[in-house]
């Protein structure tokens, strides 16, 4: 199926690790250009070196989108250099573990902060470039803006708020026929993931504790399976889907656990 992303300028915040990474290399798979954001200029040279030496365009920004003038730089240097935005995905984002018990109203506030402000700031500073390609945003969140883990206050209430802007934007950009969408992943396998199973003891036993629970295929949902959801919502085949919450978590969310 030809998605229509060729020459399709896409930027990716996160886009240098995990599920980012996939999105990046997916978008250069269908012959568009991922812009892709991240701080850790190691991984995004490295990148970068795969998708060139893989004949395919692709441009690398290293900026601290915690920051609002990074972001406004980094949309900028986009349009400077390819033209046009015609996507923007917002990925970037870290579970902090800012809880009620294990935080502070400070913490809380920085947490809310670097996990939602910039999706905000992303979208309002491509806006002008997304109206007149009648471009899309997509938004990952996830599964815990609703099931909620425990300990993760801040992380959980920005998750919710993307959720909550997805909405709003697909609202109040539909007369300019931008789409906007949301993802939902659960359980997927991220360097970040990785990190947060090796603080249990037995991290093994602890992931197959969890992936017992997902209901189809008792198994993680790979980053490569959100990455296609997401360049279906930026592609021509999703001209006529806005608002919507996509969970792409193998039932996880929904499905009565008491089956697995």
């Amino acid at each position: 199926m030809d998605l229509g992303l060729k020459n399709k300028v896409v930027i990716i915040t996160g886009g240098t690790t995990g599920i980012g990474k996939a999105i990046t290399r997916a978008v250069a798979d269908e012959g568009g250009i991922p812009v892709f954001i991240g701080r850790n200029q190691e991984n995004g040279l490295l990148l970068l070196n795969e998708l060139k030496k893989n004949n395919k365009e692709a441009y690398y920004i290293q900026v601290d989108l915690h920051n609002t003038e990074s972001c406004k730089k980094a949309v900028l240097e986009t349009i400077n250099k390819y033209g046009k935005i015609d996507a923007l995905i917002n990925n970037a984002g870290k579970n902090d573990s800012i809880g009620l018990e294990n935080g502070s109203p400070d913490a809380f506030n920085v947490s809310v902060s670097n996990n939602l402000n910039h999706y905000y700031n992303m979208a309002h500073f491509c806006l002008e470039e997304l109206k007149k390609t009648e471009g899309k945003i997509v938004n990952i969140s996830s599964k815990t803006a609703l099931t909620g883990q425990g300990g993760t206050s801040g992380y959980a209430a920005a998750k919710g708020a993307q959720l909550a802007l997805t909405r709003e934007w697909a609202v109040e950009l539909l007369k300019y026929k931008i789409c906007v969408n949301a993802i939902i992943p659960a359980e997927v396998m991220t360097p970040l993931y990785k990190s947060w199973l090796s603080t249990f003891e037995n991290p093994e036993e602890k992931r197959k504790e969890i992936t017992k629970k997902i209901p189809l295929g008792n198994r993680m949902t790979t980053k490569e399976e959100i990455a296609s959801m997401t360049i279906f919502l930026i592609s021509n085949k999703a001209n006529h889907i806005t608002g919507q919450h996509m969970f792409v978590d193998g039932g996880y969310t929904h499905l009565d656990r008491s089956i697995t």
